[in-house]
């Protein structure tokens, strides 16, 4: 019950909250801003970063189980910076450098009120690398803005078709959730704060999937982002296991880059020269592509929930080389086709 009745509250907030803005949306005659990447009809509401963050930060404040520390309460904040910053980008999209800079701050914020990596394994001998005197806190602070950036502009990225973001941030939660409950991990105020957010997501998740009824919006994915990457630190450095997981929507970011360098073109330029929509050009339905990315992911979520640093890493390079393989037969098909 400790962490079923948190996931249930936050689960039944977020689909009230996300019910409310829809109705909302139809009132106002919300217009779909102009954008050069998303393909979703118009007139879909695209403020569900608020239900999210409302109903995230309602579910915290309402559990007893749970102390305010600083970590929790600078994610608190964190997200509700983040929700500010990106509803002015789904009202008006705003300049990339503006959407960088909350990012940068957030960052520092956090890592300000303790949520830091102490300490790193070392992939060769497996021992553990100190972070936290001298040098190794500027290492660090580093590592802690790196990590959430690459986390929120992962998810962000993802964002292209209807419940693909959702859905992979579901099963990267859900194995954070399961992972602070083996024995021995075991932290329950991680747990808690992990139910907590599934069941934001999946709240939100059932409004989203195709056909979408409204969509996660910068606000949205910054706040999936910015949090994943938050409990993944929180949960005792967890980030091999959430990269790990994380798999497909992180090598897609790092080939789009890529990609775009290599064509002489701005990284930070929205565009479709995602996986997911190569996939789209090849005649896959939403649906298709999006049940493919769960799947994926579910089944790199269940290895990582079952193996230790060194088989994280042989998976993850693994999946990077599998996805190199795939992105260069897709864009052959592609090419092709046109």
């Amino acid at each position: 019950m400790k962490y079923l009745i948190p996931f249930t509250l936050s689960f039944a907030l977020t689909v009230i909250f996300t019910v409310l803005l829809i109705s909302i949306g139809k009132k106002i005659s919300w217009k779909k801003r102009k954008s050069r990447r998303h393909i979703h009809k118009k007139g879909v509401l695209r403020l569900g970063g608020i239900s999210m963050t409302l109903s995230f930060i309602a579910a915290i404040l309402l559990n007893k189980d749970l102390v305010l520390t600083p970590e929790i309460a600078g994610m608190m904040i964190g997200t509700a910076t983040l929700m500010v910053a990106g509803l002015w980008d789904d009202i008006k999209e705003i300049f990339w450098k503006i959407q960088l800079f909350f990012q940068v701050v957030v960052a520092f914020f956090v890592f300000i009120l303790g949520i830091r990596i102490y300490y790193i394994t070392n992939p060769v001998s497996g021992g553990l690398v100190d972070l936290s005197m001298g040098i190794g806190v500027i290492f660090s602070v580093v590592l802690v803005i790196f990590w959430i950036l690459l986390l929120i502009n992962s998810i962000n990225w993802l964002d292209g078709i209807d419940g693909l973001s959702g859905g992979v941030s579901l099963i990267t939660c859900a194995t954070i959730f399961f992972l602070s409950l083996k024995p021995e991990v075991y932290q329950p105020p991680v747990a808690i704060l992990a139910a907590i957010l599934t069941g934001v997501i999946l709240g939100f998740l059932i409004f989203n999937f195709n056909p979408s009824k409204i969509l996660a919006g910068t606000s949205g994915t910054m706040f999936l982002g910015f949090s994943l990457a938050v409990l993944a630190i929180i949960a005792g450095t967890k980030i091999a296991t959430a990269l790990l997981v994380m798999a497909i929507p992180i090598i897609d970011l790092v080939w789009v880059i890529g990609d775009r360098i290599k064509k002489g073109k701005s990284i930070f330029m929205p565009g479709r020269n995602h996986l997911h929509y190569k996939l789209m050009e090849m005649g896959w339905s939403q649906k298709r592509i999006a049940f493919s990315y769960w799947g994926v992911t579910l089944i790199i979520s269940i290895i990582a929930l079952n193996t230790r640093a060194i088989g994280k890493g042989i998976t993850l390079a693994a999946a990077a080389i599998i996805m190199i393989l795939v992105y260069f037969v897709i864009n052959k098909r592609v090419s092709s086709r046109n």
